[in-house]
């Protein structure tokens, strides 16, 4: 994402005693001793230089959420695994992806059966290489757990080549971006149920009598590369609630945090810092009943409600700066969503209050339910209930704790509801539209929607056809897509450039198009 720099001003108990918190001096530097170096002298001449200060910083985890990446959900543990395991491809910030462990590829002029190869000399940080048969064990198992289980909709099975050296994914369907879903971290095969399982990155876990740290492989299969961190250990701090991370990031030496603006636990910072802004993929929307609500069968009426919803308002109130508003099911830092065509759907009170006119109103109040549990949406949900009402259609909010809500969903009774979901990197729609798909809820399964899922998926040049089909139907009208915030002692990780679940991306220099292999085989 790309990189916000704020600079606030620190406390004054913050200033006077944490200088670690301070800013740096107004003062203009003006050199002194051996750094003077005098107009038209070369600067190489000197003498002794000032070495570069080693980097050292902590960083902070839960001991009692998980440490395995394909099962571990806190995103707070998660900063640091990018680290310590590597996966078939990297993610990057703007939705492409660059090839990690992946040295080769080849895919069927259906797209629906691809073929990988391993990088040669890669090895787990005990020594032990890495074999493809480790690739199938890991995504195997990544297709049974909750984290990465919901991107394999379409991923029928994962097995070895003939030759055993490959490793074979068979689709049932055509997919033209399959390497943006393989970002999983790969383990050894006989690990991938380890509390903490080995990885193939540039730091390895370690456990002491000082404590957890990470410290640096000094056989790291890829030598040695560059990388932003260059520190020889980050030690571990355990974390209680994110106020003491907060703190432990503000007073003492936790360098870098990852914090979710929209959480009722978010603790806000006041120190210097540097701050990005990063995809999760978290989306929000609104889903109509329209097997069950006469005045929700009509899609018109469905779709005008895009209208009444001021997102750019919602966004601004409720995520501190880090969410997008939506019109349509996409993230827009993603090559998916059509500026033009969101533009057609963006908030326009007049138009709603037309519409409402010509179309009829509703007798009854319009029930939006949702989650109680949470106090964002259930700030959000008011905010939109407030606003149809003042445009003339009677909104009430029904709300309900986490498990009754599910329940009333589930038991279709509710008119509208504000939902939440993860959508994947590939902006996958098919569990809102296919036949029984887990987010299809009370006529939302659509045939047509399904059918330009699917031809999205094979060509990405369909996603237009796609979102616009979704937007005019109406059955899930899109808010918005929020992130985390990501805060890093200032001048520490200056290059940092992090994507969706890699904080701290690196490149091995490779393209996807140096890689691949052509093919004809069907």
């Amino acid at each position: 994402m790309k990189k916000i720099t704020a600079l606030l001003l620190c406390m004054a108990l913050c200033l006077g005693l944490f200088s670690g918190c301070g800013s740096q001096s107004d003062e203009p530097f003006v050199p002194t001793g051996d750094a003077l170096v005098m107009e038209g002298q070369d600067p190489d001449s000197v003498g002794p230089q000032k070495e570069e200060a080693p980097q050292e910083f902590s960083l902070a985890y839960y001991p009692d959420r998980g440490l395995n990446p394909l099962t571990c959900n806190d995103y707070t543990n998660r900063v640091f695994f990018s680290l310590i395991y590597q996966n078939l491809f990297n993610l990057k910030s703007d939705y492409s992806v660059e090839p990690i462990l992946c040295s080769s590829y080849q895919v069927s002029a259906s797209y629906r059966t691809w073929t990988f190869y391993l990088e040669s000399g890669v090895t787990f940080s005990d020594g032990t290489p890495l074999t493809p048969q480790d690739v199938v064990a890991t995504y195997q198992a990544a297709m049974e757990n909750g984290y990465y289980s919901g991107r394999f909709t379409h991923l029928k099975e994962v097995s070895l080549t003939e030759d055993g050296r490959g490793i074979v994914f068979y689709l049932t369907t055509a997919y033209e971006n399959l390497p943006q879903l393989l970002d999983v971290p790969i383990l050894k095969a006989s690990e991938v149920a380890a509390e903490a399982p080995l990885g193939t990155g540039p730091y390895l876990l370690s456990h002491s009598l000082a404590g957890a740290q990470l410290v640096r492989n000094p056989v790291w299969w890829c030598g040695d590369l560059e990388l932003i961190v260059t520190a020889q250990a980050i030690p571990l701090v355990e974390a209680e609630d994110a106020g003491h991370i907060r703190d432990q990031f503000e007073f003492y030496d936790v360098g870098l945090v990852v914090a979710d603006p929209c959480s009722d636990m978010y603790a806000d910072f006041r120190c210097d810092y540097e701050l990005w802004d990063l995809d999760n993929g978290i989306f929000l929307y609104l889903g109509c009943n329209t097997r069950y609500v006469d005045f929700l069968e009509d899609n018109t009426l469905r779709a005008m409600l895009t209208y009444g919803i001021n997102r750019e308002q919602i966004v601004a109130d409720n995520f501190g700066g880090y969410g997008h508003a939506v019109t349509l099911p996409a993230d827009p830092s993603s090559p998916y969503y059509s500026k033009s065509l969101a533009a057609r759907y963006e908030y326009d009170a007049t138009k709603f209050v037309e519409f409402l006119g010509r179309y009829g109103k509703t007798e009854d109040p319009i029930r939006l339910l949702v989650n109680s549990d949470d106090s964002v949406r259930l700030r959000i949900a008011h905010y939109i209930a407030d606003s149809f009402t003042n445009f003339g259609l009677p909104t009430e909010v029904v709300e309900a704790n986490t498990r009754k809500f599910q329940q009333e969903v589930y038991n279709a009774n509710y008119d509208l509801y504000l939902g939440m979901t993860k959508l994947s990197a590939n902006m996958d729609l098919s569990p809102f539209f296919a036949p029984y798909g887990n987010l299809s809820r009370n006529g939302v399964s659509d045939e047509i929607a399904y059918s330009l899922c699917l031809e999205s998926l094979a060509n990405q040049g369909n996603y237009y056809n796609l979102h616009k089909a979704v937007a005019d139907e109406g059955k899930i009208i899109p808010i918005a897509f929020f992130g985390y915030a990501v805060y890093a002692t200032r001048g520490l990780l200056t290059d940092l450039n992090p994507a969706r679940d890699n904080v701290f991306a690196y490149s091995l220099g490779k393209t996807m198009q140096e890689i691949q292999i052509p093919t004809d085989f069907d």
